[in-house]
């Protein structure tokens, strides 16, 4: 078995669970994210927290993975990004930023999940494909303050992206496919609490 990495000797961090993370160095070329044989990548607890030998899932920076989390398929986790917990990010999805995906989440697809995302139940992120006028993705997500979403170049809250449909396409068939989703988007939403994200705790 041709392993896509190898943890980093004396380089760790202690989660706020207690659980020794370890930093992971490429042994393997990732070429679809940039990644080069003895990069250094994010830290993860164990080996079941980042597929080994399928795909080219990756997590990197100062990103952190742990409990029985698990990142696979093509996806990446990233920046100051955590996820724990029973939570799953698979596909091409993209977790990074401060998000903090955990709980039984399962971000997938070609979802982003960035900023100040709080993903911590299936339903605490969603995302439409072939949406507007470009057939693009739109994810939509829970953040320490309230909903966000992303499509692609606009990234702001649930009520600017209302003002920025409004601007853009006026009143038009694209406008309208839009309100039908911000619509479902505040009515799953309308019951969600927000809180603040665990400080990490730089222990080495």
């Amino acid at each position: 078995m041709n392993k896509k990495y190898e943890f980093v000797e004396g380089d760790t961090k202690i989660a706020p669970n207690g659980a020794t993370l370890h930093r992971i160095r490429a042994l393997v070329a990732i070429a679809a994210i940039g990644v080069q044989v003895g990069d250094l990548g994010g830290y993860i607890e164990k080996e079941d927290n980042l597929s080994q030998v399928s795909g080219n899932a990756w997590v990197s920076d100062n990103a952190w993975v742990f409990g029985n989390a698990w990142v696979f398929g093509n996806a990446l986790v990233s920046g100051d990004a955590l996820v724990s917990g029973d939570a799953q990010v698979s596909g091409n999805a993209r977790v990074y930023g401060n998000a903090w995906v955990f709980g039984n989440a399962r971000v997938y697809g070609n979802a982003r999940v960035y900023g100040d995302a709080r993903v911590e139940l299936r339903g605490h992120v969603g995302w439409f494909s072939i949406v507007g006028s470009e057939n693009g993705t739109l994810t939509w997500f829970r953040t320490k303050d309230g909903i966000s979403v992303n499509r692609g170049c606009f990234y702001g809250t649930l009520e600017e992206f209302q003002e920025a449909v409004k601007k853009t396409h006026g009143d038009n068939r694209s406008a309208q496919e839009y309100q039908c989703l911000i619509d479902f988007i505040k009515l799953r939403s309308a019951e969600f609490k927000y809180e603040a994200q665990p400080e990490k705790m730089n222990i080495s």
